[in-house]
């Protein structure tokens, strides 16, 4: 019998690959919607790492039972994406399990 190859997924690297200026930057484009396609796309997935890693020290640092651990999704949301005035995408929260596994 021939044996069952398992593979498993290899998870996401959590480094930012932006500089904080070129970050700054692009959120200034995208406020002013003169963002490129590429450009978004960077963005939006380094908000997307800030955003799992944010769920992660808040799941890590509060006890089950605390209102902060469960309302986690929610400050962390406001934190990423609503005090910088940008839509959140949906189900963002869903993404994460690219970079954890929790």
């Amino acid at each position: 019998m021939p044996k069952k190859i398992i593979k498993t997924k290899r998870k996401k690297s959590l480094k930012y690959k932006l500089s904080d200026n070129k970050y700054k930057e692009l959120i200034k484009k995208k406020k002013n919607k003169s963002i490129s396609k590429n450009q978004n796309k960077i963005l939006e997935n380094e908000l997307n790492k800030k955003y799992c890693k944010c769920i992660k020290t808040l799941k890590k640092k509060y006890p089950k039972n605390s209102k902060t651990y469960k309302g986690k999704f929610g400050i962390c949301m406001n934190s990423i994406y609503k005090n910088r005035g940008f839509e959140p995408p949906y189900n963002v929260s869903n993404l994460c399990k690219l970079y954890y596994s929790f």
